[in-house]
């Protein structure tokens, strides 16, 4: 028998936002720009109108955006209950860059940077140059400001609590089920909060909506919203499938193709603001960059393949690129001298097992996929590593450090790395 609630997720949420309003002075809405934030900020506006309250808002901006979303969060910007729009566009180390074995992260708002930014930096915004050091410093990450942005609102309120509203919906992940099912430190045993540090409490007022839900809402009270949903939809892609946000992350990556289709008049910056974009753009949705059962270009051969992976990567380390050129010719050399295989005798693909011979063991597909695993000592090849590696490795270390990922590899890769650390303590 199916047990229903007695109020629907609208009306429920208008509980929730006057409860946040009973029971704090100091109120900060988070906003990303995609449908959520911007639905829960709008009602939430309505609320405090009615009850002659205002609320902060909080607002990371990570340079590469849709113009669509900077456009609306200048909508969301003229709310009226809005006392404070912390808008900030700050150098955050280490965000995630998915597409690129080269760089694995990136940092938005760079100021060593600037000829390169996606965007210009918009006047209002708070940046490096104007953010509270209590608030954020240089090379932090996105953690810190989400941290200490509260405890600094507590302050400049003289309160000793702050409620933060996150558009979060139980319903995208398991982890966020998780979060507000099972959250622990509740507010007053209010299973849609969590308590993240003295006086600072998160709030999930929509916890419990469903993506129709929100697009429900939309129509019926004539919200505005971020027109890339609208392009998205145009594009093929269910109010399920559409995901805002900025384009290189692991989850990001898998629509990062659709920045070529809508916003062609900066997809070249895009391309160009971090390595691998366009790599990402071609591959993202084929299981390439995870690396196993990955899917070449059905144009290319396997041996084009292997020389479009060398060119890739040429493009940012040259060094790296000349390393597996070296071990590929060396690879060549013992191939001629041990069974006169030339390089025009090697087959496309492979045999596997162990009583086979060097004819039906080497292939293009298996020097391609050495390549593309950045298998530095190539041991896909039966390689380990020589002196000559060594002395590489030790120069990409000392212009790369952790960025080029050779560290992760194989135990031998691992141990290297380790000794190398230790004689430079």
């Amino acid at each position: 028998m199916k047990k229903y609630l007695e109020k629907n997720v609208y009306d429920a949420f208008i509980t929730r936002i006057n409860y946040i309003f009973d029971h704090f002075e100091c109120v900060s809405v988070s906003v990303s720009g995609g449908k959520d934030s911007s639905v829960m900020v709008q009602l939430a506006n309505e609320v405090a109108k009615k009850r002659n309250r205002t609320f902060d808002v909080f607002f990371i901006d990570y340079e590469a955006q849709y113009k669509a979303t900077i456009h609306h969060i200048y909508e969301l910007k003229r709310l009226s209950q809005i006392n404070d729009f912390h808008h900030y566009c700050l150098p955050l180390e280490n965000e995630d860059n998915a597409s690129s074995i080269l760089r694995p992260t990136w940092t938005p708002w760079d100021p060593k940077e600037k000829h390169l930014w996606v965007r210009d930096l918009p006047t209002d915004a708070i940046s490096i140059a104007t953010v509270p050091q209590e608030v954020f410093r240089k090379d932090q990450e996105w953690e810190q400001l989400i941290s200490q942005y509260p405890k600094w609102l507590m302050k400049k309120y003289k309160t000793d609590k702050v409620a933060v509203l996150v558009g979060i919906r139980s319903d995208e992940s398991l982890h966020r089920f998780n979060a507000v099912a099972f959250g622990k430190n509740l507010y007053k045993d209010q299973k849609w909060s969590t308590k993240i540090a003295k006086g600072v409490y998160n709030f999930y007022p929509i916890y419990d909506w469903r993506t129709e839900d929100i697009w429900h809402a939309v129509a019926r009270f004539s919200l505005p919203y971020n027109q890339v949903y609208e392009m998205l939809w145009k594009n093929g892609l269910s109010i399920h499938e559409q995901r805002i946000c900025h384009p290189y992350g692991a989850d990001q990556r898998v629509s990062l193709n659709q920045w070529a289709v809508l916003e062609p008049d900066i997809w070249h910056k895009i391309v160009n603001r971090v390595s691998g974009a366009n790599f990402g753009n071609i591959y993202a949705k084929t299981s390439l960059l995870g690396h196993h059962g990955s899917e070449k270009p059905t144009f290319m051969s396997w041996e084009r393949y292997a020389v479009f992976l060398l060119e890739s990567i040429g493009l940012y380390s040259p060094d790296l690129r000349d390393h597996y050129v070296r071990k590929i010719k060396i690879l060549f050399d013992y191939l001629k001298s041990e069974a006169n295989i030339q390089r025009t005798d090697i087959a496309e693909s492979h045999k596997a097992g162990k009583d086979i011979n060097l004819h039906e063991w080497i292939s293009w597909k298996r020097i391609a996929r050495t390549i593309e695993k950045n298998d530095f000592a190539c041991r896909g090849l039966q390689y380990g590593l020589t002196v000559k590696d060594r002395e590489t490795i030790i120069n990409l270390k000392a212009k790369w450090g952790k960025l080029l990922g050779i560290q992760q590899g194989t135990k031998e890769m691992r141990e290297l790395t380790k000794e190398l650390e230790n004689e430079k303590d």
